[in-house]
């Protein structure tokens, strides 16, 4: 066998349908589009569209919610508070005011929820709108106390 003998088997290349070439061809005219409409027309692509039937994405039930009143919290966590109480930035008595004050967070949004990523060796009394139960007990062992209050509206 040579490279010049090289062929594919017979049917399995198909030769392209070359459409609007003359009446002839059979494809001719109007090319296989029928008559006036918006599909005959060209730079058309109507996605979704079902005819006048209710489009799928219609007919499918939307799923989930948000709630548009959910209360928003202000997250920091515990390494960054024994960062900032290192640097002299906060005391030992630290509020939701004195957080924004110090620049640990930028505002109190519906309050302040502390979690526990990091770590806190100070013994600090910290009173917020939230926090993790993690985050309570890594300040308890740390030998201060993790207050939850609730946020006055």
């Amino acid at each position: 066998m040579k490279l010049n003998e090289l062929h594919d088997n017979p049917g399995a290349t198909k030769k392209r349908k070359r459409v609007g070439r003359g009446a002839g061809s059979g494809m001719g005219k109007t090319g296989g589009r029928g008559i006036k409409g918006q599909k005959s027309r060209s730079g058309v692509a109507i996605k979704g569209f079902e005819g006048g039937q209710m489009p799928l994405y219609q007919r499918l039930p939307k799923r989930g919610f948000n709630k548009p009143n959910r209360k928003e919290f202000a997250v920091i966590n515990l390494g960054m508070i024994q960062k900032f109480v290192d640097l002299g930035k906060l005391g030992n008595e630290i509020t939701e005011t004195e957080l924004v004050d110090s620049g640990v967070v930028r505002r109190k949004l519906d309050g302040i929820r502390v979690l526990a990523k990091g770590e806190i060796t100070s013994a600090v009394k910290i009173t917020v709108t939230g926090a993790s139960k993690s985050a309570i007990e890594a300040v308890e062992k740390a030998g201060g106390s993790l207050t939850v209050a609730t946020a006055a509206e």
